[in-house]
């Protein structure tokens, strides 16, 4: 395991270049606003009808239409959702590169699963956040930053190393650290990730260990806060003081449960179940199936979008906030 520092990153490698942030949504406008306050010339590339133009342009950048931002930029950071980045690359993109452009993604799935093939004549750089734009920026401004994945695919300047970790640096990574990985490795881990424990299984659990709560006749507001309030808590412990730490810190009476009951909900079925999630990511099967759902028309992504509103364990979460803040 490779780990850099903030002092091991040398800014230089970005002057007098132009980069070019290929959509301004959650990580576009974060990383495009931390690269204007380190001093770099950040454009934006934008469709003519896209509803973000406004927003880069009151922040005070220059917009332009993705075919141009090739013709304009050294750099050009794929910074649109994933799934969009393969159409981008053929319509706008792929006919004009020039030789020593670098291309930089803040995921590895567009390359790993070739939903864009780039020439030889670029230098292709991952510089993955391991958070949200948003939190990204909070942290630049206090003069932090959240770690980031670091990967290089195509080294045709001889340089793409240096520049990633100085595009890291001038979006605030360094300050925390930022790890050497793969392609691959960020792409296979970031999808997994993201799906079996920290977005799809978390949110059903506590949804689950909610309603069950409920059923049984406690009130909806009884049920949060055992089940998702303290939740950042346990966090905060897990990442300060691993698993071993948790269980010195919580009770007995938390602790003895929770050592029993924890496997027989996350049991050799389970587990099984998280072998076949990632057995379909790492054969591409599950990047084939996002490209054909966006193309016909995300029914299935608004279907689970809809499923997930009006949720009363969020109107209670909202009731609690309200409370907490008065």
């Amino acid at each position: 395991m490779k780990i850099y520092r903030d002092r091991e990153a040398d800014l230089n490698f970005l002057r007098n270049k132009t980069i070019g942030i290929l959509g301004y949504g959650n990580q576009g406008k974060a990383q495009a606003l931390n690269l204007a306050d380190s001093g770099f010339n950040a454009i934006i590339g934008l469709p003519s009808k896209s509803k973000s133009r406004k927003a880069a342009t009151k922040d005070g950048f220059k917009v332009y239409l993705p075919e141009e931002v090739p013709r304009k930029a050294d750099i050009i950071c794929f910074l649109a959702p994933d799934h969009l980045h393969g159409e981008i690359f053929k319509k706008s993109i792929a006919k004009n590169l020039k030789p020593g452009q670098a291309l930089i993604f803040a995921a590895g799935f567009s390359i790993h699963f070739k939903l864009i093939n780039p020439p030889k004549f670029v230098d292709v750089i991952l510089v993955a956040p391991a958070g949200p734009g948003r939190l990204m920026r909070e942290c630049f401004l206090q003069n932090q930053g959240i770690p980031a994945f670091l990967a290089i695919e195509q080294n045709y300047s001889k340089k793409a190393q240096e520049i990633g970790l100085a595009y890291a640096k001038a979006i605030g990574c360094t300050k925390a650290f930022v790890m050497q990985t793969t392609f691959k490795d960020e792409a296979l881990g970031d999808i997994f990730g993201e799906q079996v424990v920290l977005c799809g299984s978390l949110s059903e659990l506590i949804k689950a260990g909610f309603e069950t709560l409920v059923y049984n006749g406690l009130s909806p507001e009884n049920a949060y806060m055992e089940c998702l309030y303290q939740l950042d808590l346990i966090v905060k412990l897990l990442k300060e003081k691993g698993i071993k730490g948790m269980y010195d810190e919580i009770s007995v009476l938390a602790g003895y449960g929770a050592g029993l009951t924890g496997k027989r909900i996350i049991d050799s079925a389970v587990k099984n179940k998280m072998q076949k999630i990632f057995s379909e990511i790492k054969s591409g099967k599950f990047a084939k199936e996002l490209v054909k759902e966006y193309r016909s028309g995300m029914k299935k992504y608004n279907r689970i979008k809809r499923e997930n509103q009006r949720l009363l364990i969020d109107k209670v979460a909202e009731r609690i906030r309200k409370i907490s803040t008065k």
